[in-house]
């Protein structure tokens, strides 16, 4: 696969592998009871990372119905349901330590892996919730780890008002979580000012076989 990779400005080289939680986390309080938690730089060696996953994960493509037609999503994905092996070893330790960190707020344990990888800036998501059920009333959290290529990750509230337009890639931790996927949104946009290829791995709890309907992060 031939892709346009951007390079960190800090030349994060060497083995990959995950840096402390704890108080680097920093939480930010939404409305309506959501919050998200930031941690820069929480993959190390994070663009070796990234051309692993490029390498070694079976992408493929899908297709959705929208309105009258099928249409390409626009984005490559592939899936790891709970108890399947995950492509590279950093991952299994970045889900162990979000484990230890959320474990408590979670209720249970992040199980699910989804990848998406987004080649240019047409690659894209629309504004989405990623919710257990369309008619489930309950919170659940979602951990979105950002290789390559720094994209706006943007969320706004579905009740109205300002929102948010973060940059987040070359290893940045993003945790949503309280009732943020039930009262806000969150999309990668398309851009012209992409200088790279981006892989996003979103860790969930279990949602049985749906993993919470498509990838979409």
């Amino acid at each position: 696969m031939s892709l346009v990779v951007q390079p960190s400005l800090f030349g994060f080289s060497g083995e990959p592998g995950i840096a402390d939680l704890g108080d680097a986390v920093e939480r930010r309080p939404l409305s309506d009871g959501a919050w998200i938690d930031l941690r820069p730089g929480f993959v190390t060696a994070a663009d070796a990372l990234f051309d692993a996953l490029v390498s070694d994960v079976p992408w493929h493509e899908e297709r959705m119905r929208m309105y009258d037609s099928t249409v390409r999503v626009p984005r490559l994905l592939a899936r790891y349901r709970q108890g399947e092996q995950l492509p590279h070893h950093v991952l299994d330790d970045a889900r162990s330590a979000l484990n230890a960190h959320y474990g408590g707020e979670l209720g249970g344990e992040f199980t699910s892996a989804g990848l998406c990888l987004y080649r240019d800036g047409n690659d894209s998501v629309a504004w989405h919730g990623d919710r257990i059920a369309r008619e489930s009333a309950s919170d659940t959290m979602v951990a979105i780890l950002s290789l390559g290529a720094i994209r706006p990750f943007a969320l706004r509230p579905k009740s109205g008002g300002p929102g948010l337009r973060l940059q987040i890639g070359h290893g940045d931790l993003l945790v949503m979580g309280g009732s943020c996927q039930r009262t806000w949104q969150h999309a990668i946009p398309k851009t012209t000012r992409c200088l790279g290829a981006r892989i996003s791995v979103q860790f969930r709890p279990d949602w049985g076989n749906r993993l919470g309907g498509p990838d979409r992060d």
